[in-house]
């Protein structure tokens, strides 16, 4: 344990989907320890949850605050929180750790809304502590595969990119812990599924093709009625390049489970990979051939093989995707160079595109520019 980093969980209390996903990610290379956690604002609940994952009594506070103040007076501290609260609360946690000199590793979205983005982007420039993402799905190897290929011109220069991230699980009422908070304009923020998974979406189709986009045309909409944020969304993109795309994000898709997929054009060849076959990257050639590419092959980049865990053939998902970016992490926190984990800026775009494309939609005012 001495020489593992010591994590702080913050959210995670009983009920919660996420809390347990991070704790299993996080630990799976052996580079990180959960010891501690305000995984719920009620004291009961909290200890509750510690109890479930290990933490010993003490250790499982009542408050961010409280197990800031408590941990820094241990020679055994945490290092890091992991924020995994709603998103309402994203900003005061990570407020509350910057302010102890503490590391942040936080949910997406990067806040509620992008006034409070660039409060904490200003934050983290006074108060320089490692800050890290959990766009997840950047963490696949295949995912990474296909960010060195295109830099490296396999497929000439980006045309069209087309990115959708399509689930059904709220093409109902949307009951349960999880849908009340995202379908909650006070505790999710300015947008819904825009801000839930669209964000994904987003943020892979830049991380990909290393492209930015500059301006956008927004369809949001709140189909299941009585809702007050949206719940589908498409939109046309134009990247600084001059490459075009297309992006759809929808939580109405009935039958859908989480169907993220990209596809990506060039001059002289293509790519596309999807979530629920995440070790398969189909590589498609101008004269109309096409490469499968396999998770774990040794012709992989560097930064692809690193991302694999067992020899080709066995499969790898969302759990181990998630610990790249926690390894990732750790050897920031090491002061150690590759480290991929999004980070500030791919926060502040996320929550730019939000806003922008919440009141784009909203004001029907079709194609506008998209800035910082």
């Amino acid at each position: 344990m001495s020489d593992r980093i010591r994590m702080g969980l913050i959210g995670g209390g009983p009920g919660s989907f996420i809390g347990p996903v991070h704790r299993i990610a996080a630990e799976l290379d052996g580079e990180i320890a959960l010891v501690a956690g305000a995984f719920s604002r009620d004291a009961q609940r909290s200890a509750e949850a510690g109890r479930g994952y290990g933490i010993t009594p003490e250790r499982a506070y009542p408050s961010v605050e409280a197990m800031l103040e408590a941990e820094a007076q241990r020679e055994d501290g945490i290092q890091f929180v992991t924020i995994a609260s709603p998103n309402f609360h994203h900003l005061p946690a990570a407020r509350a750790a910057i302010a102890a000199g503490v590391a942040v590793m936080s949910d997406k979205p990067m806040t509620a809304t992008l006034a409070e983005a660039r409060e904490l982007a200003t934050l983290l420039a006074a108060t320089p502590v490692p800050y890290g993402l959990t766009y997840t799905y950047s963490g696949y190897p295949l995912v990474r595969e296909m960010r060195e290929r295109i830099a490296a011109g396999a497929i000439g220069a980006v045309r069209k990119v087309v990115v959708e991230y399509n689930q059904g699980w709220l093409a109902g009422e949307g009951e349960g812990k999880q849908a009340e908070w995202r379908l909650d304009p006070a505790r999710s923020g300015e947008g819904g599924c825009i801000a839930d998974i669209g964000v994904h979406a987003f943020h892979l189709a830049e991380f990909v093709t290393g492209l930015r986009v500059n301006r956008i045309n927004a369809d949001l909409g709140s189909v299941v009625p009585g809702r007050l944020l949206d719940d589908d969304c498409q939109m046309f993109l134009r990247f600084e390049s001059g490459a075009r795309g297309l992006l759809m994000a929808s939580q109405i898709m009935t039958g859908e489970g989480n169907d993220l997929a990209i596809r990506i054009y060039g001059e002289k060849g293509a790519c596309r990979w999807s979530q629920e076959n995440p070790n398969r990257l189909e590589w498609l050639r101008g004269d109309g051939g096409m490469e499968i590419v396999r998770a774990g092959d040794p012709s992989l980049s560097e930064v692809a093989r690193r991302g694999t865990r067992l020899p080709g053939g066995h499969p790898e998902g969302l759990l181990e995707s998630l610990a790249n970016l926690y390894r990732d992490f750790a050897m920031q926190l090491r002061g150690q160079a590759g480290s991929l984990v999004p980070g500030v800026e791919d926060g502040l775009r996320g929550m730019a595109l939000v806003a922008a494309a919440v009141a784009a939609s909203r004001d029907e005012r079709g194609w506008v520019d998209f800035t910082v």
